[in-house]
């Protein structure tokens, strides 16, 4: 049965986000380790994991349900918890390849959004994400990621 190891990021939505930047990184001291237009990632251990804190903007929904994840030790560990929550029917937002992660977003019974992923071991720049099936075999979800290695 797999298991998450530990709590690996918190994504809230701002409607400030040159303000919550400032207070994230100089206040607290958290490192921006990569930023578009409308989110900032940071993290305290920027070596280990690449953000425990995403700031997204937006207006409309910064007091919605926010995000928690949690990473897990194995891509078998992942497609497992992806396995059980298709099983058990909890809805999914969408599954992603961050290039540095493979993701599982989905919502628990009371609709807070979820995220369980695997450090895929490649260092790739923020924000990036592309779908991902998760139900194909073990082998070819590494077949992308040594294609992405490949073409850097």
């Amino acid at each position: 049965m797999p298991k998450v190891t530990g709590l690996g990021h918190v994504g809230l939505y701002v409607r400030e986000l040159e303000v919550m930047k400032e207070f994230y990184s100089d206040f607290l001291g958290l490192t921006v380790t990569d930023r578009d237009e409308r989110r900032v990632f940071l993290s305290a251990r920027p070596q280990e994991e690449h953000h425990e804190v995403l700031l997204a903007k937006n207006d409309e929904h910064h007091t919605d349900p926010q995000q928690l994840s949690f990473p897990v030790a194995t891509l078998a560990d992942l497609r497992e918890f992806y396995a059980q929550i298709v099983a058990r029917k909890y809805h999914i937002d969408h599954v992603n390849n961050h290039g540095n992660a493979f993701g599982c977003y989905f919502h628990d019974p009371e609709g807070n959004r979820v995220e369980v992923y695997w450090h895929t071991g490649l260092d790739w720049p923020q924000p990036y994400g592309v779908p991902v099936d998760l139900s194909l075999p073990e082998e070819d979800l590494m077949d992308i990621l040594e294609k992405m290695k490949a073409s850097r």
